[in-house]
């Protein structure tokens, strides 16, 4: 990890632009992202990962096997990345219901195993700031998810 960060602030000292590093695949993003919230407090429940599972395949509207290996790509990219900003990046454009509704797939995986960590909590915040959510819209989605727990 340390040596990919050494290279990208390398690569930002010879002027190179580090968008070119973001993640070139929506879809990928999304996953990452799911995963990055399953992953957040280091303990993997079959709860979660099964939900990651079902809320990739609402999002995206693909088959079990399709979001299966779409999660497995993810989570490779998700451990190589040094910041959500390479997979937030893409999904600004977004329309504004579809980026509501990626923080309520996170929001429903970071309920998954019937708790909130503080981390999976900080890990979606960023990412709502990142592709720009509005606060109230973050605020109600988390109390909608938290209701139907």
């Amino acid at each position: 990890m340390f040596n990919k960060i050494h290279s990208l602030f390398k690569e930002l000292l010879d002027g190179n632009d580090l968008a070119t590093h973001t993640q070139e695949q929506p879809k990928l993003a999304i996953a990452a992202l799911l995963c990055e919230v399953t992953a957040a407090d280091h303990e993997q429940t079959p709860q979660e990962l099964a939900a990651e599972q079902q809320m990739l395949q609402k999002l995206l509207d693909v088959t079990s096997e399709d979001a299966a290996t779409l999660l497995e790509s993810a989570r490779e990219q998700a451990n190589q990345s040094v910041s959500l900003y390479d997979f937030t990046s893409q999904l600004r454009d977004l329309p504004r219901t579809e980026r509501n509704e990626l923080i309520k797939a996170m929001w429903t995986v970071a309920y998954a195993d019937g708790e909130l960590d503080p981390i999976e909590e900080s890990v979606i915040r960023k990412a709502a700031d990142l592709i720009y959510v509005d606060h109230s819209d973050f605020v109600k989605t988390k109390l909608k998810v938290q209701g139907s727990n």
